[in-house]
């Protein structure tokens, strides 16, 4: 019971029991939060793949098709704008956790977000562009300075940078200070708590966020190429990334849909910084070997994506039946906390 009390303590009310659960649920993490990041991984993986093979450009744009609107409406800016915001989340969460074991919280959040910076930099000689630097940075500059502010500043700061972001700039990475606002203001809102009651908001925005999504896709299929460059697919993205949010939350409420989904996402959502940084690695394998970019079917990296997320699974389900955090986790924690953090699980005792 007191260690029950303390995981709640630390990650707040929805943090997940670890008795007797599998390697890749027993941490005292949110599952559903982890099972979130599996799936938004899931999705920045194609867009990846099409960025990082030249793929994208005008011509992917000017090609006519259903695959090519598939893409646009259901991938394209559709998974970023969730794994912004669950960045905020995370760091609401670490401060929680940083209360208990450092006397100045945000100096540990600023190491943490140092050293991702590193990582960023490292990650950028695999994929030039990467996400991980403007996260460093905007994390710095945005994210922490907005932990001194009260939570209806944080919400109203996050909404204004988001409107801005869509009308003035498009959206892109320029959404992403307001995306993490909004994470970190929606954890002082009590969305963890929604999370672990299963609280029926979580259905009222699906229902509201869903239709919406379909209507301003639909509306961006019908303008064509005229909508680049306007702030409908960045507003569609938004939108269509809370859906997928929302409908996962939604569905891992039944119990044979949890069953199947969340040893395969929760497991990939652990490891998110590992299996970011090491599918860059294997989609420049596989493009050298395959030719992603200068093959015009979509066999080639639809196989690659799949293939890459079953590796990734498999490793990553693996991997936590015997440690609590993911190699590149493990490091980030280390470096963040300047000193050598437990990793590996203790031994289950033997059934009987």
């Amino acid at each position: 019971m007191r260690l029950e009390e303390e995981r709640r303590e630390r990650y707040g009310p929805a943090a997940s029991r670890d008795d007797g659960r599998p390697g890749w649920a027993r941490s005292g993490r949110i599952g559903e939060l982890d099972a979130v990041r599996g799936l938004a991984l899931c999705g920045i993986l194609p867009a990846n793949i099409v960025a990082m093979t030249g793929m994208a450009g005008d011509e992917i744009k000017a090609e006519p098709g259903v695959l090519r609107h598939l893409y646009e409406c259901l991938v394209h800016q559709r998974f970023f704008p969730v794994f912004s915001v669950l960045f905020g989340i995370g760091a609401a969460i670490f401060l929680r956790t940083a209360r208990t074991g450092a006397e100045s919280p945000r100096a540990v959040l600023l190491a943490r977000l140092g050293f991702l910076l590193m990582f960023g930099l490292a990650h950028q000689l695999l994929q030039p562009g990467e996400v991980l630097v403007y996260y460093a940075v905007t994390g710095i500059g945005v994210l922490l300075p907005a932990t001194f502010l009260p939570r209806w500043a944080v919400l109203a700061c996050g909404t204004a940078a988001v409107l801005a972001s869509l009308l003035l700039a498009g959206g892109g990475v320029t959404l992403i200070p307001g995306l993490f606002l909004l994470g970190l203001a929606a954890v002082d809102y009590g969305v963890l708590d929604l999370i672990a009651r299963r609280s029926r908001r979580i259905t009222a925005a699906f229902a509201v966020t869903a239709p919406t999504a379909a209507g301003l896709g639909l509306w961006q299929v019908l303008m064509g190429a005229s909508a680049f460059g306007t702030p409908l697919p960045a507003a569609a993205g938004v939108v269509t990334g809370a859906a997928y949010a929302m409908g996962l939350l939604v569905v891992l409420r039944h119990e044979r849909v949890a069953a199947f989904l969340s040893p395969v996402l929760q497991p990939l959502g652990r490891l998110a910084l590992t299996n970011y940084i090491t599918a860059s690695a294997l989609v420049l394998m596989a493009d050298r070997l395959l030719d992603l970019g200068g093959d015009p079917r979509v066999a080639a990296p639809a196989g690659t994506v799949a293939g890459i997320l079953a590796a990734q699974t498999v490793f990553s389900r693996a991997w936590l039946r015997h440690y609590r955090y993911g190699p590149l986790e493990w490091l980030w924690r280390c470096l963040t906390w300047w000193r050598i953090v437990p990793n590996r699980l203790p031994a289950r005792p033997a059934a009987g």
